[in-house]
């Protein structure tokens, strides 16, 4: 069934850069934690499975929330849904200001993870309201803006948690975010709805989701501690497996499912999906382990970095990633993203492998973070533009959805991972992970990155395919 529109009016470029406003507001808010995490754990007593549990806590309410906004956004028009998102966002951002304990900390970063929805619903508005080559650059200079963001946020995030508290570095953020959000509100025109309304909420499919990525969240944030008890460990993977058959034999069945799994089916989106999977794994294995590592006390192989500090000492790699997005954008335009994917995978091997062969300076994590940054937003931004320019307009909120989501996924399992080998890797009765740990690490991210040439291999040179 088909629906017929009067053509969306021309966006302005107000409205693009109210777009921009929103995407920096959120990408500040989504990085507050990664440079204070240190400091996190040692004022909440968090192990360093718990640290790696509270960075992903966010990107898993995401990977439920993106597919939700992207169908939603292609059913109802995207400037409708955005601001109903964003005021979960600042609702989140206001609890996590004012937790006062580890618990209703969580309870924010829930809340906030409806943030990760937002980008399928700016890619709506910009191909609802600009040309086919106009929107390519456009999607790509959003992305890097959201990455601009967090820029922001992870340079000003240590000050603010040092000179004032942990409080305010979430509230000045969610502050930004509500005139963000009333600033799209009224220069954003309205785009007509894509797709027809009378579908309900695929709620079987959402249940089965959540338990499928609550229960491998799980399974790898506690697989280290349960090796002792593995009739639980087994338990855990037996109820994995059966969440998750059962949400893929619910969407296949499903007359309107929030995920379609049958968008999969075309080359350009579940290529886009699988590389975005694995190069996100190596990107968080970068982000995770080297602030970690920056903390470690100087005394003994690490330099003892502050929150102020080791947001400072991010921010080449915040820089780097801001510029990326744009650059890739241009690159898909003019190369085609294969070219563009592939000098991103190898950038970011390169850069995990000289993160696992030096990291005795300081100059030498600043430069590999920098690289595995740069290579990630080249990667990431040319797989939404190729996804979102392969689908019919009326998908594209829903077939981008699905790479964000296969992005939030790919990073939560990168950093469970990680930080169960820092746990792991931590002698008893020491709170300091031993720097064998750090290196497996970096090493298997860079494998997990390497394979993802073998999909590479198989894209067509073009966008399209």
């Amino acid at each position: 069934m088909t629906t017929t529109h009067a053509p969306a009016r021309p966006i302005g470029k107000a409205a693009v850069g109210a777009l921009g406003a929103l995407a920096v507001a959120t990408g500040a808010l989504e990085s507050v934690v990664t440079p204070t995490l240190p400091l996190l754990q040692r004022e909440l007593d968090m192990s360093p499975a718990e640290g790696a549990l509270l960075s992903i806590v966010l990107l898993v309410t995401g990977a439920l929330i993106t597919p939700i906004a992207g169908t939603l956004g292609d059913r109802y028009g995207g400037k409708r849904v955005v601001v109903r998102l964003m005021a979960v966002v600042c609702a989140g951002g206001l609890v996590s200001a004012l937790a006062p304990n580890l618990p209703v900390l969580v309870l924010g970063q829930v809340l906030q993870g409806a943030m990760v929805g937002a980008l399928p619903l700016s890619f709506i508005l910009v191909r609802a309201h600009l040309p086919a080559g106009e929107s390519k650059v456009a999607i790509g200079v959003v992305s890097g803006l959201f990455v601009g963001g967090a820029m922001a946020g992870t340079l000003a995030a240590g000050p603010v948690a040092e000179g004032l508290s942990r409080h305010w570095m979430f509230a000045l953020p969610t502050f930004a975010v509500t005139g963000a959000t009333v600033l799209v509100h009224r220069l954003t025109p309205h785009d007509p709805p894509r797709r027809p309304q009378g579908a309900g909420i695929d709620w079987p499919g959402l249940v089965l989701l959540s338990g499928t990525l609550v229960t491998l969240m799980l399974v790898l944030g506690l697989g280290a501690d349960l090796v002792t008890q593995p009739l639980v460990l087994l338990g855990l993977v037996v109820l994995l497996a059966a969440f998750g058959t059962g949400w893929v034999a619910v969407e296949r069945r499903a007359a309107s499912p929030m995920v379609d799994l049958r968008m999969l089916t075309r080359p350009a989106v579940g290529k886009s999906c699988v590389l975005t999977f694995l190069i996100c794994v190596g990107t968080s294995a970068a982000t995770y382990l080297v602030p970690q590592l920056f903390a470690v006390p100087a005394d003994t192989y690490g330099f003892g970095a502050s929150a102020t500090a080791i947001g400072f000492f991010l921010l080449p790699g915040a820089l780097a990633a801001s510029v990326a997005g744009p650059i890739s954008g241009i690159g898909v335009r003019r190369l085609g993203s294969r070219a563009v994917v592939t000098a991103g995978v190898l950038l970011m091997a390169v850069g995990l492998l000289g993160l696992a062969a030096a990291h005795t300076e300081i100059w030498h994590l600043v430069l590999g973070k920098a690289l595995v940054a740069l290579a990630n937003g080249l990667c990431v931004t040319a797989m939404v533009t190729r996804t979102a320019t392969s689908v019919d307009l009326g998908d594209t909120g829903i077939a981008t959805g699905l790479v964000l989501v296969t992005r939030v996924i790919g990073v939560a399992v990168g950093v469970q991972v990680t930080g169960a080998i820092l746990t792991a890797g931590t002698p008893s009765g020491s709170k300091i992970p031993a720097e064998s740990a750090f290196v497996a690490g970096f090493v298997l991210a860079a494998a997990v990155t390497v394979l993802s040439l073998l999909v590479v291999r198989t894209m067509s040179k073009g966008v399209k395919e």
